[in-house]
C-alpha cells in the first residue's frame, strides 16, 4: 500500500515551485493534493498534470489572507473528500530592502502572507482534524527561520514567527493526535529566489553572479542550490510520522549552510 493511501493534503501556494513538487510526490505516494492557489488556472493545470499521471488531485482557489476564502476552500474539500489528513502552509513572497527605508506596507504585507496564512489555514484545518483525532501541519519555514541576512527583515521575522506557530500547534494539538512541524529550506532555484537575485544584486552594488556565490551558497559545504526534491522529501517525512515523536521540531535542508 503507498504510504498516503486516501489521504488527502491542503498544500498551498501548490501551482508553482515547491508546492508543486510536494503536490506531485503527495501524489506519487497515493496521496490527494489539494492544490491551492491565488492562481486558480495555474492550480487546475497542476491538478491536471497529477490526473494525466494517474493520480487525484483537486483545485481551489485560495487566497490565504482571506479568512473567508480561506475557510470556503477548506469546506470545500470536506465536501468533496470527507478529510483532510495533511496541511502544508506553503504560500509566501519575498520583498527585499534595507530595514531603514522598508515600506511599512510591505513589511505588513510579507508578514500576512505568511503568517497570517499560516493561522488561518491552521485555524480551519484543525476542527476536522480534532474532529478526525488525527492529522499533520508542515510550515515551510527556512534557513531564515533560525538565521538572518541582510535585506530580509520581514521574511526573517515571518519565518522566525512559524517555528513559535508550529510549537503551539504541537502542544495544543498533541491530545487529538495532530502533529505540527517545520521544513526550512536553503536557497532554491523556484521563481521566488530567480526574483531576489537581480533584486539583491542592485541593492548591494554587486553582480549576480555575486550575489549567488558569496551571498546565496557561500555557507553551503558545496556550492549547490537546494532542490524541490530535498524539500519534498522532508515535507512528507514529517506528513508520513506515525507518532508525536517529532511533533514541533523543524529540520533545516540547506546543504550544510545552516547547522543546528
Amino acid at each position: 500500500m503507498a504510504r498516503f493511501d486516501k489521504q488527502v493534503g491542503i498544500i498551498t501556494g501548490a501551482a508553482s515551485g515547491i508546492g508543486k513538487e510536494i503536490a506531485l510526490r503527495y501524489a506519487a505516494d497515493g496521496g490527494t493534493p489539494v492544490i491551492a492557489d491565488l492562481n486558480l488556472d495555474a492550480a487546475r493545470a497542476t491538478a491536471e498534470e497529477i490526473k494525466g499521471k494517474g493520480g487525484d488531485a483537486f483545485a481551489v482557489a485560495m487566497n490565504v489572507i482571506d479568512e473567508d476564502a480561506v475557510t470556503g476552500g477548506v469546506d470545500e474539500v470536506m465536501n468533496k473528500y470527507g478529510r483532510i489528513d495533511l496541511l502544508v502552509s506553503n504560500a509566501g513572497i519575498q520583498i527585499v530592502h534595507p530595514l531603514v527605508d522598508f515600506p511599512y506596507a510591505d513589511w505588513k504585507k510579507l508578514l500576512s502572507i505568511h503568517l497570517d496564512g499560516a493561522f488561518l489555514t491552521t485555524k480551519a484545518c484543525l476542527k476536522h482534524m480534532y474532529a478526525a483525532k488525527s492529522g499533520a501541519i508542515v510550515y515551510m519555514g527556512s534557513v531564515h527561520s533560525k538565521e538572518a541576512s541582510r535585506l530580509k527583515a520581514p521574511y526573517v521575522t515571518a519565518k522566525h514567527g512559524l517555528v513559535g506557530l508550529c510549537k503551539v500547534v504541537a502542544k495544543e494539538g498533541a491530545e487529538f493526535h495532530v502533529r505540527a512541524n517545520v521544513v526550512c529550506p536553503g536557497f532554491v532555484r523556484t521563481p521566488l529566489v530567480d526574483k531576489q537575485i537581480p533584486e539583491q544584486a542592485r541593492e548591494l552594488h554587486i553582480s549576480e553572479e555575486q550575489v549567488i556565490k558569496t551571498i546565496m551558497l557561500n555557507d553551503t559545504v558545496d556550492g549547490e542550490f537546494t532542490t524541490t526534491d530535498d524539500v519534498a522529501d522532508c515535507v512528507l517525512f514529517f506528513a508520513g510520522a506515525k507518532t508525536n515523536a517529532l511533533t514541533g521540531q523543524s529540520i533545516v535542508v540547506s546543504h550544510g549552510w545552516f547547522m543546528q
